[in-house]
C-alpha cells in the first residue's frame, strides 16, 4: 500500500518529507553482515523498465564503475553528464549506500562518451535514476560482496559471517579497511544479481536521507568547477562563426578581406551548407579562428556575407499561429477515441472550448555552447559539455569521416543544458575547424548566436472543446493539437505529431470522461525543433490546466473542485483496453510498471492545494491557481498564489508537490523543484522566440528575458510523497516545469479576473 506524506514543511523555502538523521541512523548500532540483509538477489524487485531498450542499454559491472586505491579511496565513475539536476552524485550515491562506503573517502570521475563501456549516457528524458538506480545498487552490492569474500578468505571464515560497515570489513577482533582489501576483493569474480544480499531499506545510509550535497558544489561555489569554455590547451585557437539568418540558408557569396586584417584572426573558412532533414548537424556559413576570441568576433563582425536564404524565408510568426490556430478549429487526425464523442457532441446541451497558444522558446542556459576539439592524426579528442557524449562522439565522427573509436569526447560541467545540450552542431563545428588549421580550436558561441540558431521548442496551438449535458456535466470531450514535430529535425516533415509527442500530455489524457477524441492537425516546421525541458507537456499542461480553470469559472465551480471531478476515483487509465497497446508512448516505460494512476494525481493537488492553504481568504487582488500534471511518470501538481504589484505579476509563495515514487535524492528533488518553478514562471511570463522572414527577432536577454532576483516566487515549498524502495523512482529533473504556467494563469484570473491563453502570458496591467 502506497504511504502518503501528510505533513508539510513550514520553512519559506524547504521540503516536507519524513527524514532520518545520519547521527540517528549510526546511532541505532547497525552492522551488515552477509546474512543479515533482508532482501537477497532472488527476493529484490527488479523493476522491468525502458533502459535496456534505450541504445546500448544499462551496464552494472562493478569492475568498470568502481576502482579503490590502497589508501581506501574509492574512485566511482559517473557516466551522466551534470548540469544541475545532480545525476552525478546520486547515482555514485547509490552505489556507495550499498557497497558500504564511508561518502566522505569517495571520488567522482567523469566518463568519457562511451555508450559500448558504460551503458547509455544520454542525459536527458528525466531518466537518470529511473533507469540506472537498480544497476548502481548492483554495482555497490557487487562490490560489497566481493570485499565480504575477499576478507573470508583471508580469515578462513565463512563470508556469511563477515560484516562490513563504513568502508571496513569485520569479523571478531579482526579488521581490514576497503584499501588493505582492495586487490583482493576486485580479483574476485563478480556476482551474480541472485547471489547479492540487498540491503533493506531501513539500513540505508545515503539512500532516501537527503543529507549528500552535490559533489561540485565547493567548487562551483568557489570558482574551481571546470565548465566547457574553462579548458585550455597548448597553442588552441578560438572561433566563432556567422550561420545563416534562416534555416536552410546559405552563404551565396562573402568577402573576408576587411576581417583578415584585423589583428589576431588566422583564418576564414566556410563550413558545410546544412540541408533539411539535417539533424544535429551545423547550420553552415562562414567561421573566423583567431588567436583570442575577440578578435574572432571583431573578425566577424567585419565578414561582408550575402546570404541565399532558401525555403524557409517565408515564415513568419503571426500569421503562422494563426494558421495553426484555425486548424486546430477543425477535426484532425484522430488519435484516439474513448465511446463515441461525435454522438456525445452533437448531443450536448452546450459546447463550451477554448484556443490555447505557445510561443517557440529557446533553452538559453547561463553557458552558452562551446567546445574544444584537437583532430590530430593519433585521433580526435573533445572537451565539452554535452548531454549525449556519445551521439557527439559519433556525429563528430561522422562529419569527419574517421571511425568513432578514435573520438574520444571529455564531458565537462554544464552551466545548464535544459536539452539544447544534446544536439553537437557546436562540437561539430569545433572538429571541422581543428581539421582545417591543425591546432586545437575552441568554438564559442555567443548569447545571440544561441538565441538566434537554436534548436526551438515546438510553437503550438491546442483546442479543447467539451460537451456539457443540462446539469453542466462534462460528457463529451475534444483536444486538437497542432505543433511543427520534432521529428521533422530527423526525417522527411509530414507535418503530424510522432508517438513520443502524442504521449506527453495528450493521448494519456487522464480524465473520467465517457466520450474522447483526441486529435493532431498538421502543421510544417520551418525552423530546428529540438526537445526542450519537459518537450511537448509544456503546450498540453498549459492548454489542458488553462482550460480547467476556465471550465470552472464557466460552471461557477471552484477550480480544486473542477480538477477532482475531471479526475474521477483513483483508478489505472488503460488505455490499451482502448485499443492503443502499440501507439501510446510511456515515456518508453512498460505500462504495466508505470501506468497512469488518478488517484496519485489526485493526491498531490490535494497535497499542494492544502500546503498552500488554499481556501482561505486573501486580500482583494489576491489569487491562488492550482494545475496538476502526469509526465515523466511522475506526477506533480502546482499552488501559485499571485498577485499584481506596481503592474507586474508577483508569486509570493508556490507549493509543488510531486510524486516521484522512491525519492532516492530528496535534496536534489528539492533543488529541481525550486528550479522548476522559476523556469516555469519565465516561460509563463517571457519565453517568446518569434520569426520575421525566417529570422528570429530576439537575441539576448534584454528582448528575451528570465524571471530575475527581483521577481521570482517569493517561497517555494516542495513536497515530496513518501514510497518505499519498492515503488519505482520515476523522473523528477523535467516533471516540475509543466503545471508551474497554468497554476499562474488560474490564479492570476482569480486575482484579476482576466483570463491569459498564449504564452507568454501579457504582463502590461
Amino acid at each position: 500500500m502506497l504511504k502518503y506524506l501528510q505533513d508539510h514543511d513550514p520553512q519559506p523555502t524547504g521540503i516536507a518529507i519524513a527524514k532520518l538523521s545520519r547521527r540517528a541512523f549510526l546511532g541505532t548500532g547497525a552492522a551488515f553482515a552477509l546474512g543479515a540483509y533482508a532482501t537477497r538477489g532472488d527476493a529484490f524487485p527488479k523493476w522491468p523498465t525502458g533502459g535496456e531498450q534505450m541504445p546500448h542499454g544499462l551496464r552494472d559491472d562493478p569492475l568498470i564503475f568502481v576502482s579503490i586505491d590502497p589508501d581506501g579511496t574509492v574512485t566511482l565513475v559517473a557516466h551522466r553528464s551534470e548540469m544541475g539536476t545532480g545525476s552525478r552524485t546520486s547515482l555514485p550515491m547509490v552505489m556507495a549506500d550499498e557497497m558500504e562506503a564511508d561518502w566522505s573517502r569517495v571520488r567522482i570521475v567523469q566518463a568519457e562518451g562511451d555508450e559500448p563501456k558504460y551503458g547509455n549516457q544520454d542525459t536527458d528524458g528525466s531518466r537518470s535514476m529511473r533507469h540506472h538506480i537498480q544497476a548502481a545498487r548492483k554495482i555497490g552490492g557487487s562490490v560489497r560482496h566481493m570485499m565480504q569474500a575477499a576478507a573470508a578468505a583471508q580469515w578462513g571464515v565463512a563470508p556469511e559471517d563477515v560484516i562490513v560497515e563504513n568502508h571496513e570489513a569485520r569479523h571478531g577482533d579482526n579488521v581490514l579497511g576497503f584499501g588493505e582489501l582492495a586487490q583482493a576483493a576486485m580479483a574476485m569474480p563478480v556476482p551474480a544479481h541472485e547471489q547479492i544480499a540487498y540491503k533493506s531499506e531501513d539500513q540505508f545510509r545515503y539512500m532516501g536521507k537527503g543529507e549528500v550535497q552535490i559533489t561540485d558544489l565547493h567548487d562551483i561555489t568557489t570558482g574551481a568547477a571546470v565548465y566547457g569554455a574553462d579548458v585550455k590547451l597548448a597553442g588552441m585557437l578560438y572561433a566563432v562563426a556567422a550561420r545563416p539568418p534562416v534555416v536552410g540558408g546559405k552563404v551565396a557569396s562573402f568577402d573576408a578581406t576587411a576581417a583578415m586584417a584585423v589583428p589576431g584572426v588566422v583564418g576564414i573558412y566556410q563550413l558545410p551548407d546544412w540541408t533539411a532533414p539535417g539533424g544535429f548537424a551545423p547550420l553552415g556559413g562562414v567561421a573566423v579562428v583567431a588567436e583570442n576570441t575577440w578578435a574572432a568576433l571583431q573578425g566577424r563582425d567585419s565578414l561582408e556575407i550575402a546570404w541565399d536564404d532558401g525555403p524557409n524565408a517565408s515564415y513568419s510568426s503571426g500569421p503562422y499561429m494563426e494558421a495553426m490556430k484555425a486548424t486546430a478549429l477543425d477535426k484532425g487526425q484522430v488519435l484516439r477515441t474513448r465511446g463515441a464523442p461525435d454522438a456525445a457532441f452533437a448531443d450536448a446541451a452546450r459546447i463550451f472550448g477554448q484556443t490555447y497558444t505557445q510561443d517557440h522558446m529557446a533553452h538559453i542556459p547561463m553557458e552558452p555552447p562551446v567546445a574544444l576539439a584537437s583532430v590530430t592524426a593519433e585521433g580526435v579528442e573533445i572537451w565539452a559539455p554535452v548531454q549525449s557524449p556519445y551521439t557527439t562522439r559519433t556525429d563528430v565522427a561522422k562529419a569527419l569521416g574517421v571511425d568513432p573509436a578514435n573520438v574520444r569526447v571529455n564531458v565537462t560541467l554544464l552551466g545548464g543544458g535544459f536539452g539544447r545540450k544534446s544536439k553537437a552542431d557546436f562540437v561539430t563545428e569545433a572538429a571541422l575547424l581543428s581539421r582545417e588549421t591543425g591546432a586545437p580550436v575552441r568554438m564559442q558561441w555567443t548569447r545571440e548566436d544561441d538565441v538566434r540558431h537554436s534548436f526551438y521548442h515546438t510553437t503550438s496551438a491546442e483546442r479543447i472543446e467539451v460537451a456539457l449535458d443540462d446539469a453542466g456535466k462534462v460528457t463529451g470531450w475534444r483536444h486538437n493539437s497542432v505543433a511543427p514535430s520534432i521529428l521533422s529535425t530527423f526525417a522527411p516533415d509530414s507535418g503530424q505529431q510522432f508517438p513520443i509527442e502524442s504521449g506527453m500530455g495528450h493521448l494519456d489524457m487522464p480524465f473520467d470522461i465517457a466520450n474522447v477524441s483526441i486529435e493532431n492537425g498538421k502543421a510544417l516546421a520551418h525552423t530546428r525543433i529540438g526537445w526542450f525541458r519537459s518537450v511537448s507537456n509544456i503546450p498540453r499542461a498549459w492548454a489542458i490546466g488553462s482550460f480547467v480553470g476556465d471550465l470552472a469559472a464557466e460552471l461557477g465551480k471552484d477550480q480544486r473542485e473542477m480538477w477532482l471531478e475531471l479526475i474521477g476515483a483513483p483508478r489505472q487509465v488503460e488505455l490499451a483496453a482502448e485499443g492503443y497497446p502499440e501507439t501510446f508512448w510511456n515515456y518508453g516505460e512498460p505500462s504495466a510498471g508505470f501506468p497512469i494512476e488518478t488517484g496519485r494525481l489526485a493526491h498531490v493537488l490535494n497535497m499542494a492545494a492544502e500546503g498552500i492553504g488554499y481556501g482561505t481568504d486573501l486580500p482583494e487582488g489576491e489569487g491562488i491557481g492550482l494545475a496538476v500534471h502526469r509526465s515523466f511518470v511522475s506526477y506533480v501538481a502546482c499552488a501559485a498564489h499571485v498577485r499584481v504589484r506596481d503592474g507586474a505579476i508577483d508569486i509570493p509563495r508556490m507549493h509543488l508537490a510531486i510524486d516521484c515514487g522512491y525519492a532516492a535524492n530528496p535534496e536534489r528533488i528539492r533543488s529541481q523543484m525550486e528550479g522548476a518553478s522559476v523556469m516555469g514562471m519565465t516561460l509563463a511570463l517571457n519565453s517568446s522566440i518569434t520569426f520575421d522572414q525566417g529570422a528570429v527577432e530576439q537575441s539576448n536577454y534584454h528582448d528575451y528575458d528570465v524571471v530575475r532576483a527581483d521577481n521570482f516566487p517569493g517561497s517555494v515549498v516542495t513536497h515530496i510523497v513518501e514510497h518505499p524502495f519498492e515503488v519505482h523512482a520515476t523522473g523528477v529533473g523535467e516533471p516540475g516545469v509543466p503545471p508551474v504556467a497554468p497554476a499562474i494563469a488560474n490564479g492570476l484570473y482569480v486575482a484579476t479576473g482576466v483570463r491569459h491563453r498564449a504564452l507568454p502570458m501579457d504582463t502590461d496591467f
